[in-house]
């Protein structure tokens, strides 16, 4: 068994399609564009090298590639919560105890060097990325930019010594439950006259109106476990990856006299789309996307929330309603919330009371890497 560290565009290449061999013949799996993660790991082009550092590692044992991983340090998280954790993200193997302890015990020495005093992900890169194991509900594909693997990955971090460290939720709501009656009755118990307004974000002011949903995301999440804040160049790549992608008749901020205080983020489900496309976007490819995507019947709400001072304001429902009706007029399905927090109760209580159910549950894991228990 070799740990490699991937230094070469022929280390690189090997990197990337190594999932193609983990995945061969499930038919839920989602190829990822692979042009997307060759970007995503470039320190000269992601802005999450502003605020972090990462290393990928292959496994290779007898000549072939049998898992692979990247070691992450993210500064900004470590900064927000005063300790020293390190990650490790795009986690693929094969099921193999050996090469997967070899990979785990490759990031866990480099995060060591940088400081670190415990080991945890999957994050790829941070939580404002896919993180997260799937734990249950391997039946269907997983939503636009939430995770999937094979069912063997718990079992694998288990034997490597990795304990649960927090499990996250995806609620599932179909059309059919989009006007629940305590939903209308709590608008009923709202003052006829409102002080919000309401808009959907514009192509046009998309990076403006991107840092408003930054600002609050940043206020209203900042006391969350695993809390990263959203730089103003984080938001703004993400904002000029979505832009071509988007709907923005469902990407919605609240304001109050003229400041942002709520939005609520949903994005078609685009896997419905790239799963057809084996990982490239070839002009063929491009053609079969624009296509494919007037079928997409699911929506994802990544994001969606209110300041914690118009908490108590009925804000969250006057955000769902009409979030929920603009979901509808465009033809869409079903949505996905995602991802909760497990102990998020007042998030998860919200979920329950739209009519939304969960159907898939995540885990994210963790172990100490310096000291006693390391």
């Amino acid at each position: 068994m070799d740990i490699r560290p991937v230094r070469t565009g022929r280390d690189m290449r090997r990197f990337l399609r190594l999932p193609w061999r983990i995945y061969a013949g499930d038919p839920n799996w989602v190829p990822p564009l692979l042009s997307e993660v060759r970007a995503k790991l470039d320190p000269r082009r992601h802005p999450f090298f502003q605020h972090g550092e990462a290393a990928s590692f292959l496994a290779v044992r007898d000549g072939e590639d049998v898992g692979r991983v990247t070691a992450i340090v993210d500064r900004n998280h470590n900064a927000a919560h005063g300790d020293r954790t390190g990650f490790f993200g795009l986690f693929e193997c094969l099921n193999d105890a050996g090469a997967a302890r070899a990979l785990l015990d490759a990031a866990a020495a480099w995060c060591r060097e940088r400081g670190m005093d415990a080991l945890r992900g999957p994050m790829n890169l941070s939580m404002n990325d896919e993180c997260a194991f799937l734990l249950e509900g391997f039946d269907s594909p997983p939503a636009v930019m939430m995770p999937y693997n094979p069912p063997y990955y718990l079992d694998l971090m288990e034997a490597c010594g990795l304990a649960k460290a927090k499990d996250l939720f995806a609620f599932r709501l179909d059309s059919d439950r989009t006007g629940t009656a305590k939903v209308e009755a709590a608008l009923a118990r709202l003052p006829k006259t409102q002080e919000f307004s309401f808009r959907t974000i514009s192509k046009d002011r998309l990076l403006d109106d991107a840092l408003k949903v930054a600002e609050i995301y940043n206020a209203g999440w900042r006391g969350n476990w695993g809390f990263v804040p959203w730089t103003a160049e984080d938001m703004r790549h993400m904002a000029r990856g979505l832009a071509h992608v988007a709907d923005f008749d469902i990407i919605l901020l609240a304001e109050r006299e003229g400041r942002p205080v709520g939005f609520a983020f949903g994005l078609p489900n685009l896997n419905e789309v790239l799963i057809r496309l084996n990982g490239r976007l070839t002009p063929l490819g491009y053609v079969k996307f624009l296509a494919g995507r007037r079928s997409i019947q699911g929506v994802r709400a990544l994001v969606f929330g209110v300041l914690p001072e118009c908490a108590h304001t009925g804000l969250a429902y006057l955000l769902y309603d009409r979030f929920a009706r603009a979901i509808l007029s465009k033809g869409y399905a079903w949505c996905e919330l995602s991802w909760q927090l497990e102990d998020n109760e007042a998030v998860n209580r919200f979920a329950a009371s739209l009519g939304a159910v969960p159907y898939k549950k995540y885990r994210i894991y963790e172990r100490p890497i310096s000291g006693k228990g390391a």
